[in-house]
This record gives C-alpha cells, sequence and structure tokens, in this order.
C-alpha cells in the first residue's frame, strides 16, 4: 500500500467497512471548562466604547511645569480620556477577579474596600464623560451594581 493524499469528489460514493457507534461523551466537561476560560480570558479585556463628553472632543491637555526653564506638554484630550477608561474598565476586570476568587470574605472585602476607594480617586474626572452612567463612583462598585 503506497502512502499519500488521493483527492475525492465531494459526490464520491463510498463503503461502509465498520460502523462504531461514538461514545456518548465526545466532549468531556474538563475540555468545556477549558474552551470557555479561554474565550473568556481573550474577551474579558475588550473595552465597551464610552464617548467623551462633547465640549472636550478635539481639545488638548496641557501640563505646564511650574519651572519657566521647561517645556509644557500638549496631549490629545481623547487620548487621555481612553487611558481613564482603561484604567476604570481594568479596574472593573480586577474586582471581577476578586469577586470569583479563592479568597475568603475578610480578604475580598478588604481589597473591595481598595477598589472602591480607588474608583473614588477616579472621580475627578468624570467631567470628561459623556454619559452619567459610565461615570467613576467612589460609593458603589460593580458588585453593587
Amino acid at each position: 500500500m503506497q502512502h499519500g493524499v488521493k483527492v475525492i469528489n465531494f459526490d464520491t460514493p463510498l463503503t461502509v467497512i465498520e460502523a462504531i457507534e461514538p461514545d456518548g461523551d465526545l466532549v468531556s466537561l474538563f475540555d468545556v471548562e477549558q474552551a470557555l476560560t479561554r474565550i473568556l480570558q481573550r474577551w474579558v479585556d475588550q473595552t465597551e466604547v464610552v464617548p467623551l463628553g462633547d465640549k472636550w472632543k478635539g481639545g488638548k491637555l496641557i501640563l505646564k511645569p511650574g519651572r519657566t526653564d521647561l517645556a509644557q506638554k500638549e496631549i490629545p484630550i481623547d487620548t487621555f480620556f481612553h487611558k481613564i477608561v482603561m484604567v476604570r474598565d481594568r479596574l472593573r476586570v480586577l474586582e471581577q477577579r476578586v469577586n470569583a476568587s479563592n479568597l475568603d470574605d475578610e480578604e475580598k472585602v478588604n481589597i473591595q474596600q481598595y477598589i472602591t476607594k480607588i474608583y473614588g480617586s477616579l472621580t475627578s474626572f468624570n467631567l470628561l464623560f459623556k454619559n452619567q452612567h459610565q461615570q467613576f463612583s467612589g460609593e458603589k462598585t460593580l458588585a453593587d451594581a
């Protein structure tokens, strides 16, 4: 017998030599969990579209040093806003991972308090957001929403 590849037409009649019934469980639960985990890890960091407030579109963030011998730095405000939104989204992912972790409840609460304080510190940037429901809130976290 020679080894190789033989191309056959799609409608070529085939003869069944031996029919074998497949096992009832073709895919194990472990395989399904692994596939789902890979999908979630791939997409969990995807960010929603968060619009910048209309009055800021096309604007610049100007950082002017206190010393006159140093140059100021200009950053497009939408670039800065995008970074703020990434911080917010990564905080949400961190919060979800803490809640899903094997930490005991007291440890989760302690970490959750720090996350809430971080959200509160970032409320200064809320004036950049077009939609109020996408803003930072130090009073509640994603777990409370």
